[in-house]
């Protein structure tokens, strides 16, 4: 009787202990993350990585202690946990990769949270790293979870990385057009917009003689925020002014011979 007292003691014990390092674990992972908050210099993936790694620490030794607390010797696990961790490396070879790929990830930082990145065919705002997955969110709020080993494993390309970026614009004109008129038109809207960059100098130059159209290229540099409403706006811009010079945008064009016998 007095063993089945102290088994349900125990057992009641052991549920008290993981059940507060869980909730403990949880305490401090956000903790932890929401110190690099609080800190702007201070980088959100690190910490959020590392929250991640104290809570699954925390469970670990709750587990060992719960071991000992059913009088199980922890040393003499330790040959047994030897010879079974290679079965459970090869079995987790993929998850035990996500991991080491991880760790790299927050070492090399190709990226922080809140970057804009196109990771495996998938693009989105990273949201989180943690031990296994980063998860992104795309434009339309998807969420993507992605694997850390394929993450690095992969080329990544990260729009957040520099401060500023260049917006291409290719616009056709009619072959009846008045280049250099239209070439005006198209500096002064580039040199009117405060967002567009003085340096590097703005580039409005024919670049190309098509089937149907004189093409113009646009390369101005400007702040990475502001990316798309420069882009967006300047496209709406030029069609604008090309219309109040009368200058014609043309469509494509095909022309064809009938031939009588």
């Amino acid at each position: 009787m007095e063993w089945i007292v102290a088994l349900l003691l125990n057992v009641l014990y052991a549920g008290l202990i993981l059940a507060a390092a869980i909730w403990l674990g949880g305490v401090l992972q956000r903790y932890i993350a929401s110190y690099a908050k609080k800190h702007e210099k201070i980088d959100d993936m690190l910490f959020s990585f590392l929250g991640s790694l104290a809570r699954y620490a925390l469970l670990a030794f709750a587990v060992i202690f719960v071991l000992a607390r059913f009088g199980i010797q922890t040393a003499s696990l330790v040959a047994v946990i030897g010879a079974a961790g290679l079965a459970i490396g090869l079995a987790l070879q993929g998850t035990l990769a996500n991991l080491a790929a991880g760790v790299m990830l927050v070492v090399f930082r190709p990226f922080k949270i809140g970057d804009f990145v196109e990771i495996g065919g998938f693009s989105g705002t990273v949201v989180d790293v943690s031990l296994f997955t980063t998860e992104l969110a795309t434009t339309d709020n998807v969420q993507i979870i992605l694997p850390n080993g394929e993450v690095f494993g992969t080329a990544i390309k990260n729009y957040s990385f520099h401060d500023t970026r260049r917006v291409d614009l290719v616009l056709g004109v009619s072959y009846s057009t008045d280049l250099k008129k239209a070439e005006t038109i198209l500096k002064g809207l580039v040199e009117e917009d405060d967002r567009i960059n003085d340096l590097p100098a703005p580039f409005v130059k024919v670049t190309n003689l098509g089937d149907s159209s004189v093409d113009f290229t646009i390369r101005v540099w400007t702040d990475a925020a502001e990316y798309w409403n420069v882009k967006f706006d300047l496209t709406r811009k030029a069609k604008d002014a090309f219309d109040e010079a009368g200058i014609d945008i043309p469509f494509p064009t095909r022309t064809i011979v009938q031939v009588n016998d």
